[in-house]
């Protein structure tokens, strides 16, 4: 995977194409994000900038250390970066070991 997929998002379900191995995505209101594609041990960025107040969340497939979800923040300009490798694709459930590193000033 290469190159970088940039996108505004309102709120919503947030697609990300993991054939792009780095993301910035810039979010406002209330946004959760997910993923399709994917090759087991790639390893992803994603750049969340706030735009305007904005929640995170993440679907099902990304699985954080002890199981703690991060809380990014909600303030507008707020940046975070979270980091993924993924694990497993496909029937069986997709899985991504991700880490946050939140609210960057």
């Amino acid at each position: 995977a290469a190159g970088i997929s940039t996108n505004a998002y309102s709120g919503g379900l947030v697609y990300l194409d993991l054939s792009k191995d780095e993301h910035k995505v810039t979010v406002t209101g209330i946004t959760t994000l997910t993923v399709f594609g994917g090759t087991e041990g790639d390893t992803h960025i994603i750049r969340v900038i706030n735009s305007g107040i904005a929640t995170v969340g993440f679907s099902t497939y990304f699985l954080f250390p002890s199981g703690s979800i991060p809380s990014l923040p909600t303030a507008d300009g707020a940046f975070s970066q979270i980091s993924f490798q993924v694990n497993r694709v496909g029937a069986a459930g997709t899985q991504l070991f991700a880490t946050a590193a939140v609210n960057f000033s």
